[in-house]
């Protein structure tokens, strides 16, 4: 599949709506789970998704089209949200969330001007050269992971009670 900037903002669109959908009103127990120690549960996956709105997407965006590959982006300390001590409700989250990644599109549209703007390269700290498309292709795939990390976190949750079913049941699969 060829990057397409209308389907890459198609996903990113929804992603907090879709978040909000699944989790608002659920009880602490959903939203507290983890799968062990050092993993997440999917109240820090929303913390960590509002932290990456705010210091990796769009100004990894900005520092490629301004610098190019002549000097390393910034890293994205991807853990940082887990020194929240911020005591707001999972509905403020969605909240900012939702405005966060609403302007962050916005922006995405105005920097992301023209197509050929998607080949321009910046340079990674760890992995070298990439593609401004490479960048906004990772945006898109790390919304679907951490939606697929929080679904199997709380598949977890159930595991024991599914008995002989759990065989066919693909995200218990480890």
């Amino acid at each position: 599949m060829t990057f397409k900037l209308y389907e890459a903002i198609e996903v990113l669109d929804r992603t907090p709506k879709t978040l909000e959908h699944f989790l608002s009103g659920l009880s602490e127990t959903w939203l507290h789970s983890n799968e062990g120690d050092g993993t997440w549960n999917p109240e820090e996956v929303i913390d960590h998704l509002i932290e990456a709105e705010k210091t990796n997407w769009i100004p990894r965006l900005k520092f490629i089209l301004q610098e190019g590959a002549a000097k390393p982006f910034p890293e994205f300390d991807r853990f940082s949200h887990l020194n929240n001590t911020d005591k707001t409700t999972i509905d403020q989250k969605f909240d900012e969330f939702k405005t966060i990644r609403a302007e962050n599109i916005k922006k995405l549209t105005t920097l992301v001007s023209s197509d050929s703007l998607l080949d321009q390269t910046g340079f990674h700290p760890a992995f070298g050269e990439v593609k401004v498309s490479e960048l906004l292709s990772t945006w898109v795939v790390h919304d679907l992971t951490h939606i697929s990390q929080i679904v199997r976190v709380m598949a977890e949750n159930y595991r024991e009670n599914t008995g002989p079913w759990v065989e066919y049941l693909g995200v218990l699969k480890t």
